[in-house]
């Protein structure tokens, strides 16, 4: 290969661009040719006009412990990654049952606990979860939909399998960035794309728009949806204007939104005008003051009253993150055939449950060999991964361990796929995951692709944004 891959090396990872030596990946040698055809320089020089209009286009986010420079762009990689057709197929299908099996999970949770009640998953790990709410006992969702957008993050192995690394059910962000990176790369590569058989990604909007519509109280006819978001402070606030413009519906806070006789109103310069649905982008925590933290100025007090008498719907339901906890992740297979009478399409990444005490005794055993999570964090926090830890952080780990057993969970170190991305020293290996986006009304709707995640640095497996990740184009053939 010449032009940006000629001194390429994917090492002893699977290639998302080159598959593996064994097995090379047919389905991007028209890419791969395409590539070949563009010097470094002539991609350092496109990188750098993207990255131009990425900032001035605003498409940032936030990144509150950098009191530096809080507000960046979401670094974009400009080569992209490519799904077969086939492999789309087979994620899909694995996101789909995924989807259904959190959703029958969470209505029974919320309503008779068979499973609890069955043994298949410990009842004091779900009833003792932070993210359990009791005030959801008995509360009807439509369509027994409680997550309506669903975020489910999944790794490729060394023979390039796909594993699910965890579920997104509460607020799950990114697809902002999808849709962008998208067509960010039709207006910079034209001639990368040209003819190639693109599933397209630009229909996400209005999928979104009609799973909130379906989600709509009985009897409404024509329902108002408006998106919930905590305001320009929050990390994710250039999604929440992105998506309220997709689905061309009104983005509001707490402040613009009121509770009379237990139904939703939105004040406008017109008077109140009735809100049925309700897209939100604030946690369970800040959503009513009356029920949940008194304090919340973010949220709407007798909103959960409202839902309750069934006079509005939230998107995603309250209570989701029960189903989104680390280690009840570790159930998901057994969920999925209690459920459906399924096996799981997407296998998961063997997990030791800490609060077990043998799954203590083997981590804290092979904690060098492990990647240790706290079993409520998100965007990277708190993880140790064993081999590449100092000793001072494995005694720190330790402790942790040992002192809150019950917040974490352990996993063997995945070694990554890879895809070929431009850094300062050329095209390097970096290692990548996938978050395909799941949206959910009365049936399953997958965005083609998702969002894929690149470890910038060298040799790290940590891909969150606020760890210093970036994103790429992912392209789904058709």
């Amino acid at each position: 290969m010449a032009g940006v891959l000629e001194h390429y090396s994917q090492g002893q990872s699977y290639c998302e661009m080159l598959g593996r030596a064994e097995a090379p990946a047919e389905h991007t040698a028209e890419i791969q040719r395409r590539l070949a055809q563009i010097d470094l320089a002539e991609l350092r020089r496109r990188a750098a006009d993207t990255e131009r209009e990425l900032y001035n286009q605003g498409i940032t986010f936030t990144v509150y412990s950098d009191t530096g420079a809080i507000d960046r762009i979401l670094p974009f990689d400009v080569i992209p990654r490519v799904l077969s057709r086939e492999a789309w197929q087979t994620l899909q299908a694995g996101v789909v049952q995924r989807v259904q099996a959190l959703n029958l999970f969470l209505g029974d949770v919320y309503g008779a606990q068979h499973a609890l009640k069955d043994g298949i998953i410990p009842r004091e790990l779900v009833l003792g979860n932070a993210n359990y709410r009791p005030e959801m006992a008995g509360i009807k969702v439509a369509h027994g939909t409680y997550v309506n957008i669903c975020g489910i993050d999944v790794v490729r192995d060394q023979m390039g399998e796909f594993m699910v690394l965890e579920d997104n059910a509460r607020t799950p962000s990114g697809v902002s960035y999808v849709l962008e990176n998208r067509n960010m790369m039709l207006r910079a590569f034209p001639d990368l794309v040209s003819d190639i058989p693109l599933q397209p990604v630009d229909d996400y909007g209005p999928q979104l728009q009609q799973a909130m519509v379906e989600m709509a109280p009985a009897g409404v006819s024509d329902p108002q949806v408006v998106l919930l978001s905590p305001g320009t402070y929050n990390s994710a606030y250039f999604e929440h204007i992105f998506l309220s413009r997709e689905m061309g519906v009104p983005l509001v806070e707490g402040s613009d939104l009121v509770v009379v006789n237990d139904r939703v109103w939105m004040k406008t310069t017109e008077g109140l005008a009735p809100v049925h649905v309700i897209y939100r982008r604030i946690n369970d925590d800040f959503l009513d003051p009356e029920v949940f933290r008194p304090d919340s100025a973010l949220g709407v007090p007798g909103l959960m009253r409202a839902y309750a008498k069934g006079n509005v719907a939230l998107a995603n339901a309250v209570g989701t993150g029960v189903a989104d906890d680390k280690a009840v992740y570790a159930y998901m297979p057994r969920l999925i055939k209690y459920y459906l009478d399924q096996d799981p399409i997407l296998k998961n990444v063997e997990t030791h449950i800490c609060r077990e005490p043998d799954a203590l005794a083997y981590t804290l055993e092979h904690l060098h060999e492990l990647v240790t999570k706290p079993v409520g964090e998100a965007g990277g926090y708190g993880i140790t991964i064993g081999p590449r830890a100092t000793a001072e952080e494995l005694a720190d780990a330790r402790a942790k361990l040992i002192e809150d057993p019950d917040n974490y969970i352990s996993q063997p170190m995945i070694q990554l796929s890879v895809c070929p991305t431009l850094t300062e020293d050329g095209v390097e290996a970096r290692h990548v995951d996938l978050r395909p986006f799941a949206v959910t009304g009365r049936s399953t709707w997958v965005l083609p692709g998702g969002l894929t995640r690149v470890a910038l640095r060298r040799g790290s497996m940590i891909v969150n944004s606020s760890q210093g990740g970036g994103s790429k184009d992912t392209w789904v053939l058709g």
